[in-house]
């Protein structure tokens, strides 16, 4: 495309100014020739008053070598002779042109221009008797005539020059301009069919090149959202499945002993290993951002009453005291019942696989007006480092922790605008706090937030 445009600049260009270049040298020739004629008939004009007074030859002679081309030996007068008996022409200087030119000017009446060697001669008539014109030839050099004429050629010449290098030149750059967003949208184009998932555009150059670098970094991060997005489904899942791992570790322990029971319980750990290597593969993906809206909403207090039948049922196995407080109404939160009970699944089983048998645990929701607070707290032996276990894929000094749990539970809250807090509960253990807005004040988190960082 660079080198296309450099050769239709170059054409155009060179066509205008053959165009107006040529036209123009001829008129400067002609224009050179008229200049030089225009002056010799101004000077063989000044013989006139001369011949209008006298034709005797002694006084044209005087006349004719007084003048600068007189001297020069350029000027001769052409006098025919008189009616009177014995007069006889008078011809003074060389004389250059023929008798028929004399002639066809004397008939005339007006100044003529004759070709001849090295140049060309103006005949100037003039009366000087009754019936008779003398003739003043004066020579003018074929150099006088084009005098100057080359000087401005190559001033011509030198432009339409320059004007062809300079639009060759801005041809180029248009040229560099349109190509180089091209070949960088090409080359990242490459990149990212090959996997560099980091190619990107910059976005400049001409409006649609710019448009086109700008879809497709929009197209790059929609991709690496939706390759993330699918890492972190992978990971959810996979933590989702450690529910019923749980159950199943838990009633393997209590199978006693015996082959079976042995063999049993290895099949869990094995799978649990499995579960963990997967949850740990996928554990760098971004967060996923929850979608929300009307048909995205679920009753709290109604999942919080399922899942906690089914944990109940295995805090009665290992003599531990549940409590539940705040579900006996509805109440309505923006997040979707999966993603709900996939973070009370994951933060109950934290209780159960990081606290001792018969450890308490208690699930409270408070409905707020501009938000829902749900609290699962235990009296287990806490988490030293609350920061540090809330980053993903941190599992702090837990053993047999992918990190992953607390992650769930707080990508959920986010996707509200909330945020989820590690404290020390009222039971004496860990205190996980979900703090989950409202549709309708969903703005005001940004300054809550902001203030939540400046504390």
């Amino acid at each position: 495309m660079r080198w296309a445009l450099v050769k239709v600049s170059l054409a155009v260009t060179a066509m205008v100014v053959i165009a107006f270049a040529v036209p123009l040298a001829l008129v400067v020739k002609e224009m050179a020739s008229d200049r030089a004629f225009s002056n010799a008939e101004r000077r063989a004009s000044g013989l006139a008053p001369v011949l209008a007074i006298t034709t005797d030859r002694a006084e044209l002679d005087r006349a004719v070598a007084s003048t600068e081309d007189g001297a020069a030996g350029r000027l001769a007068v052409h006098v025919p002779a008189g009616d009177e008996p014995g007069a006889r022409a008078v011809e003074i200087g060389t004389r250059r042109a023929a008798a028929e030119d004399l002639e066809t000017t004397r008939r005339l009446g007006r100044a003529t221009v004759a070709e001849v060697d090295g140049g060309s001669v103006l005949l100037q008539p003039t009366a000087v008797g009754s019936g008779r014109v003398a003739i003043v030839e004066l020579f003018v050099p074929e150099g006088e005539r084009s005098n100057g004429v080359a000087t401005a050629w190559l001033l011509l010449a030198g432009v339409g020059i320059a004007l062809i290098v300079g639009s060759v030149a801005v041809a180029d750059r248009l040229g560099v301009r349109m190509v180089q967003p091209a070949q960088r949208l090409a080359g990242a184009a490459h990149e990212l069919g090959e996997g560099r998932l980091g190619a990107r555009v910059p976005e400049e150059g001409p409006p649609e090149l710019k448009s086109a670098a700008i879809a497709f970094n929009a197209m790059a991060d929609q991709v690496v959202q939706l390759l993330a997005n699918e890492r972190e489904l992978a990971a959810d899942l996979s933590h989702r499945l450690r529910t019923p791992l749980t159950v199943l570790r838990l009633n393997a322990a209590s199978l006693g002993s015996g082959p079976a029971a042995e063999q049993t319980r290895a099949a869990v750990e094995q799978l649990e290993r499995e579960v963990d290597t997967i949850i740990r593969t996928a554990r760098e993906a971004k967060p996923q951002t929850q979608a929300t809206g009307p048909g995205a909403g679920c009753d709290a207090s109604e999942v919080v009453r399922e899942r906690m039948a089914f944990w109940s049922a295995l805090a009665e196995d290992e003599d531990r005291k549940v409590r539940v407080a705040g579900i006996d109404r509805p109440v309505r939160i923006p997040v979707a019942r999966p993603e709900l009970a996939a973070a009370l699944d994951a933060l109950l089983g934290n209780v159960f696989r990081h606290t001792p048998e018969g450890t308490a645990f208690s699930v409270d929701v408070h409905n707020g007006d501009d938000a829902v607070i749900v609290l699962v707290s235990d009296a287990g032996p806490g988490i030293a480092d609350p920061a540090a276990a809330l980053a993903r894929g941190n599992s702090g000094d837990r053993a047999g922790s992918t990190g992953l749990g607390l992650d769930i539970a707080r990508r959920m809250a986010e996707s509200t605008g909330g945020d989820v807090r590690l404290g020390r509960s009222v039971l004496g253990g860990t205190e996980v706090r979900i703090w989950i807005a409202l549709a309708d004040h969903t703005r005001t988190t940004p300054t809550r937030r902001a203030r939540r960082k400046r504390g």
